[in-house]
């Protein structure tokens, strides 16, 4: 089945696209791209939380349109018949203790701008069943790169897979890019390339302390982290330090590496496949392998490491169009694991083949 895959992450880098060949046997990525978001779209979506009940309500259905939009444009240029559209969202809200979880893009808005089936809303049904609806990775990270003995993600947030007890263990470890990427904006950057500007700085142990400090690190999995946390709990102890812009970049990255060598040490984790965008910060990684000099760190190719997460939510939607569990309860601590996520634009005769498989 050829499924294109969307992803908007927290670090609002842009929309990850990947169009895949999925299968039983494995998977390829037949081509990707990755669109930025527009400035417009960037401050709408940080913002969007404080916004009116109306104002979310239209960004969803806009952010859909544009999703559905850019999926047409980018699809007109690959020689391929797609099955269908797998589409993470742009998560807004998440607040799985109050049984909640949000992310915008309205899949029917997707259906109707490019004709195709669209599976969305993967998170809700985990959280219904008493989940945290995150991460979702996790199943791809088994399917797909089983071999390694732990897969992390370095994106907007920095989370972790692997195996324990016979089981598929995962969670969300502590902020990375949203951190980083908001400190190099204070400088007028996007981001910080090779991670020049932490290893240019100095860490200070105060404000490494009270980031380490936090509540959430002495947590047992399953856990997961939000916005909200990040703003009211991160952000503040970073934002009144009395620091330069490299000396925070450099305490923060440490502290990051520090939360994943933690978990790597405990774990006795000895093979680690490392992708997202924080994968091409130097500096962090090479953080990381100091602070878990027992790990092999292994960055992959750039396809993988760019678009790992846009692969694996193919590999969702081929699983929810297959009927197969998609969602884990070693992940997730729902009741049961689960085939999570909503289909939208069964368009008729040109669509019966799939859709006598989906309903």
């Amino acid at each position: 089945m050829i499924i294109l895959g969307l992803m908007s992450g927290t670090s609002l880098d842009g929309v990850d696209m990947a169009l895949c060949d999925i299968d039983r046997n494995g998977y390829a990525i037949l081509a990707a791209e990755t669109v930025p978001y527009p400035e417009e779209w960037r401050h709408r979506l940080s913002t969007l939380e404080n916004a009116t009940a109306l104002e979310y309500a239209q960004a969803h259905v806009d952010l859909g349109h544009y999703f559905g939009r850019l999926a047409r444009q980018f699809l007109s240029t690959v020689d391929a018949r797609v099955d269908a559209i797998a589409s993470h969202g742009h998560t807004i809200f998440h607040q799985p203790d109050r049984g909640l979880t949000t992310q915008i893009g309205d899949g029917d808005a997707i259906a109707a701008e490019t004709g195709l089936p669209v599976v969305s809303n993967f998170r809700t049904l985990d959280v219904a069943l008493g989940g945290q609806g995150a991460p979702l990775v996790p199943i791809g990270d088994e399917l797909l790169f089983g071999h390694y003995d732990a897969c992390l993600n370095l994106g907007g947030i920095a989370n972790i897979s692997y195996r324990e007890a016979g089981k598929r263990i995962a969670y969300d470890i502590s902020p990375c890019n949203m951190a980083l990427n908001r400190i190099a904006a204070r400088m007028g950057m996007d981001y910080d390339r090779d991670g020049a500007v932490a290893r240019g700085g100095h860490v200070d142990e105060t404000l490494l302390h009270a980031l380490d400090s936090l509540g959430y690190y002495a947590a047992q999995p399953p856990k997961s982290l939000g916005k909200e946390w990040f703003v009211g709990q991160f952000w503040p102890l970073v934002e009144a330090a009395p620091l330069k812009e490299a000396d925070l970049m450099a305490t923060v990255a440490w502290h990051v590496a520090g939360q994943i060598a933690d978990v790597l040490c405990r774990q006795h984790i000895g093979s680690l496949l490392v992708t997202g965008g924080g994968a091409f910060n130097r500096h962090l990684v090479d953080c990381i392998g100091r602070r878990a000099s027992a790990t092999t760190v292994t960055v992959p190719d750039e396809n993988i490491v760019n678009y790992k997460e846009a692969l694996i939510f193919a590999l969702l939607g081929y699983l929810r169009l297959t009927r197969q569990e998609n969602t884990l309860a070693s992940v997730t601590g729902a009741r049961c694991n689960s085939v999570g996520g909503t289909v939208s634009g069964l368009f008729g005769n040109e669509f019966n083949d799939l859709g006598n498989s989906v309903l």
